[in-house]
């Protein structure tokens, strides 16, 4: 996962940059949820390989704030996300928006100047030169494909940056009753002029319809944000997605946050 929280909140409230940035892991638990969510509970197959894999190397598990060395998980199509790079642009009430994958080459400048934004460094924790964002964007991009950092495109100007990533096979997965292809997003609205204009919630909710339109193994989309990110929360609220616990993650408090396919069309 990434840093701090899932970014989407920003955009609901003026004042408020980032919504969710990607750190949770293994230490602490406290995901009190409901009926539903706890029933179900069945680690995947890419995952269960994912722990033999630790678990024949000898070494243990790795904390998610942790540097690890990418685990091959195979798949039949060779793709743990169902090539985000193809599925192209939707059209939303506030205009035509794209998921582009991130080119660390020519996207490095942009990304970096979002990350120190101070708004947006409370919640990412990627504040500093162009080398740490580099590194996080990297660890990504040379990884297995569980996590793919993404622009945020609208009517052809990059202004948000995404993590679309595989919750199952996340270190989050250990703090919530995960299900096989549950996918996760975090967010961060990149200039201070698309805040306060719930932005947010209407990208948000076009980002969840791809996720469910183009991985049809993918019943439920995931976010994470921390609960003191307010405007983040009513974001997620606004877009369809549901309150499902309070997760006591290492770096933060987070509100559980998921869209169900079965409910996209009621919330």
């Amino acid at each position: 996962m990434s840093p701090t929280d899932a970014s989407a909140h920003a955009a609901t409230a003026p004042g408020t940059a980032s919504d969710s940035s990607p750190h949770a892991d293994e230490s602490s638990t406290g995901a009190s949820t409901d009926n539903e969510d706890t029933l179900d509970l069945r680690l995947p197959d890419e995952l269960l390989a994912l722990f033999a894999a630790e678990t024949d190397s000898g070494e243990p598990r790795t904390r998610c704030e942790d540097p690890a060395p990418p685990v091959s998980i195979t798949r039949a199509d060779g793709d743990l996300l169902d090539r985000v790079a193809d599925w192209g642009p939707v059209v939303t009430p506030v205009g035509v928006f794209q998921l582009v994958p991130v080119h660390v080459e020519r996207d490095l400048p942009l990304v970096t100047r979002w990350m120190n934004d101070l708004a947006v460094a409370e919640f990412w924790d990627l504040a500093g030169p162009a080398t740490v964002t580099e590194g996080h964007l990297r660890a990504q991009l040379s990884g297995d494909g569980r996590s793919v950092p993404c622009l945020g495109v609208l009517e052809g100007t990059p202004m948000s940056y995404w993590e679309i990533y595989r919750a199952d096979l996340d270190p989050l997965a250990r703090h919530y009753p995960a299900r096989p292809h549950d996918t996760g997003l975090h967010l961060l609205i990149g200039g201070v002029a698309d805040r306060g204009r719930k932005l947010g919630s209407t990208l948000l909710r076009a980002a969840a319809d791809l996720v469910l339109d183009k991985r049809p193994a993918c019943a439920r989309v995931i976010a994470e944000p921390d609960l003191r990110n307010t405007p983040s929360v009513a974001a997620f609220l606004s877009a369809g997605f549901r309150f499902s616990a309070e997760v006591d993650l290492p770096a933060k408090q987070a509100a559980l946050m998921i869209r169900d396919r079965s409910l996209r069309d009621l919330l």
